[in-house]
């Protein structure tokens, strides 16, 4: 696995992390991509795609994130989830997934790599309880979906983070009445040869 890819991606975005937080990105991805073989949480099976593919198309959303408690909807594999949490050690992170294997994966790479303030949950999110300032899916749903499932779940002045390809007008369109769409943020990932985009929305008043 080339680090360089790593640091020089990180360095690009103005996100430099220590080489101790480089180092359990890495091992995120070592254990990702072994668990991979036997539970398939990835389409993703080379090392070097996975380093532009998911660490650091997980970590181009951070600027955008506050300090508030974080839920990763539709986790899979832990991404966005963990990659964030391991660079925001301080943020609570709950990450959820209906799969119960995707959800094992999760609770051992919880444990290898000690982030003792993420915690993941096996459920359906419709079913899930509690209050989160922010709430993030990737490749989850649509965005009225996205919303749809999750508003029980939202805090006061919340806001969702919605990671995207190409910018999605007809889903904007089709928003839910009271929700608005405050940003639309195009995001450079080095490497990723493809557009990307977070959506940040909020419910009105």
């Amino acid at each position: 696995m080339n680090r360089r890819i790593l640091s020089d991606g990180l360095a690009a975005m103005g996100l430099p992390y220590s080489p101790a937080t480089e180092e359990k990105l890495l091992a995120y991805l070592g254990l990702l991509l072994k668990w991979n073989k036997t539970y398939n949480l990835t389409a993703v099976r080379d090392p070097e795609q996975g380093l532009t593919h998911h660490l650091l198309d997980s970590l181009a959303i951070l600027p955008w994130l506050n300090e508030s408690n974080l839920l990763d909807v539709g986790s899979g594999g832990g991404l966005p989830g963990i990659p964030l949490a391991i660079v925001r050690p301080e943020l609570a992170v709950t990450l959820v997934d209906a799969v119960q294997k995707k959800v094992s994966f999760l609770q051992q790479a919880v444990i290898e790599l000690e982030l003792p303030k993420v915690q993941a949950v096996h459920a359906r999110v419709e079913a899930l309880q509690g209050q989160f300032g922010q709430i993030v899916s990737r490749a989850f749903a649509d965005l009225s979906d996205f919303v749809g499932l999750t508003r029980h779940l939202l805090a006061p002045d919340g806001c969702w983070l919605a990671m995207k390809g190409a910018l999605p007008a007809a889903e904007l369109s089709q928003l839910p009445a009271g929700i608005v769409a405050q940003e639309k943020v195009p995001l450079a990932v080095p490497g990723l040869k493809a557009e990307r985009h977070l959506i940040i929305l909020k419910a009105g008043s």
